[in-house]
């Protein structure tokens, strides 16, 4: 692995205000939206992390809590929170923000994973994630679990060899 990065130097946030074409018949953001933003926001902090051109390699569960009205400002929060070779995980959460009622909710939170690579499409080496504060920590030392989870889900690791993950159930 290259060397190593701080967890907050690939700190991301976006700010968003949805409007009418942004939004179903109820008035609220669509979720192919947000997924949209979340993308876009994981993807830059997973590219300051390695410096380089990254593509999405999977979403974890994202559960739509509340909706996001119309008029709403949305804050995307996203960083890597452990890279593996050339993947790296990223945090990222969503508020929703009615700024004249000073309201602000989280309305959504999931774990993205992206792959760096060269100009030619192939996996490349990213430097280690270091973590700092206890929040950056408590994410690093869960991320392998959830890394053994998404690798036995897809089928490219035996759950006999999650031994990470098989801590949980002893």
């Amino acid at each position: 692995m290259a060397k190593q990065k701080f967890s907050s130097e690939s700190l991301t946030t976006m700010t968003e205000m949805v409007f009418p074409n942004d939004t179903n018949n109820l008035g609220n953001l669509m979720g192919g939206n947000l997924l949209r933003l979340m993308d876009i926001c994981g993807a830059i902090a997973a590219q300051k992390h390695s410096s380089r051109v990254v593509v999405t390699a999977s979403v974890d569960n994202v559960a739509f809590k509340d909706p996001i009205p119309i008029g709403s400002v949305v804050t995307l929060r996203a960083f890597v929170t452990r890279a593996f070779n050339s993947s790296m995980e990223v945090y990222i959460e969503v508020h929703a923000e009615n700024i004249p009622a000073g309201e602000r909710v989280m309305t959504n939170r999931a774990f993205y994973t992206f792959v760096a690579v060269d100009q030619t499409g192939r996996p490349i080496d990213v430097p280690a994630a270091v973590p700092q504060t206890e929040e950056e920590k408590q994410f690093y030392e869960a991320a392998l679990r959830r890394r053994q989870l998404r690798l036995v889900l897809a089928g490219r690791m035996q759950p006999s060899e999650a031994t990470e993950l098989a801590k949980l159930f002893e």
